[in-house]
């Protein structure tokens, strides 16, 4: 619980939170929910008015009624293997030359407790290979990762959820699976509006039952919020904990006979999930198992309108598909330092 609860402190420190009210936020502000999250929405409607759904390789308005009743959709084979072998690659360099870049990750071992957040070239190369490890918003410094971040199936499906243009707000990239108990990612990745949040989970390699594969629960986007003692987004003055909010989504999911489900997928697959659907990390039963994985976290224009780590400030973006990710606006030497996906 020690990790857990350190790795979900260090995700707060890094993010947006909304304005300062008077009384604990207990759920989602209705009328600013994404036009498909209200009752009525006219998904049919919609999509004979979005020009991007006549140009892709999926059914967007089934995968949009299939978001609505489950909180998720699976792309088949949605970004290309080349792709995902440059940007593991990219990753490998990181690994074996740490000391050259000043990347951050994450790292959730016990003896990293106190200090979860460090930069790359100070954490042992056996660690980095090593499970508990995760490479923070490395898109920031890979062209690729950009490309697949912002990749055209991707963001033409969130910008239809959102009915607005997408932003990619984080990414993290890992080896091992991440054995996290179950949550809603609202509760400790918020934008402006917090119900304006999705993730996706790309698949850098074939996943296997015992490696720890993701789990999730269909339909538990609409469950009742938690509330940690101060509203529903997890931080230092919560008198619950992640501990606490697991126990609460794994008991209302059963009551409501919502069935829990493991993600099988392969390499190239893209699992999209809805802010509030309860999902995790299973336990890794073979240690030399990888789950190669890449994360990602999306806003909406009007949602999240500056970078978390100044925002005050306007900021720098870079375009992609019709889609923004805003430039680190402490590392801007850093920026696509990773060059090759520029040919790809």
């Amino acid at each position: 619980m020690t990790t857990i609860l350190s790795k979900l402190k260090a995700i707060a420190k890094h993010t947006l939170m909304p304005d300062k009210v008077s009384k604990p936020v207990t759920s989602f502000e209705p009328g600013t929910l994404p036009w498909i999250d209200k009752s009525g929405a006219d998904i049919d409607s919609f999509i004979k008015n979005y020009e991007p759904a006549q140009s892709l390789p999926y059914d967007l308005a089934e995968k949009m009624k299939f978001w609505k009743q489950n909180g998720y959709v699976i792309l088949d084979q949605a970004i290309a293997t080349t792709w995902l072998d440059q940007l593991w690659s990219e990753v490998e360099e990181l690994i074996e030359n740490h000391e050259e870049y000043p990347i951050n990750v994450r790292i959730d071992l016990p003896e990293y407790a106190a200090h979860p957040v460090m930069a790359i070239k100070d954490v042992p190369k056996e660690v980095l290979n090593g499970p508990y490890i995760k490479f923070l918003d490395f898109h920031d410094n890979s062209v690729i990762a950009k490309k697949i971040m912002l990749h055209k199936n991707i963001v033409t499906f969130l910008g239809a959820v959102f009915g607005d243009k997408v932003i990619g707000m984080q990414s993290l990239v890992f080896k091992y699976g991440s054995q996290q108990a179950t949550h809603q990612d609202f509760a400790y990745v918020v934008s402006e509006i917090p119900s304006h949040l999705a993730a996706a989970w790309i698949a850098l390699e074939d996943v296997h039952i015992d490696s720890g594969p993701l789990f999730y629960y269909p339909g538990s986007h609409t469950v009742n919020k938690f509330n940690f003692g101060n509203g529903i987004f997890y931080n230092d003055k919560s008198t619950l904990h992640p501990g606490d909010f697991a126990n609460y989504l794994d008991k209302v999911c059963l009551d409501a006979g919502l069935e829990k489900k493991t993600l099988l997928i392969k390499k190239g697959d893209v699992l999209l999930w809805h802010a509030a659907l309860a999902h995790g990390g299973d336990e890794i039963r073979n240690s030399t198992l990888t789950r190669k994985s890449f994360v990602c976290h999306y806003s909406s224009s009007k949602a999240y309108r500056h970078h978390r780590q100044s925002p005050t400030a306007e900021p720098v973006r870079r375009t992609i598909n019709g889609a923004d990710v805003f430039v680190n606006p402490t590392m801007p030497d850093q920026e696509d330092v990773f060059t090759v996906g520029k040919t790809l």
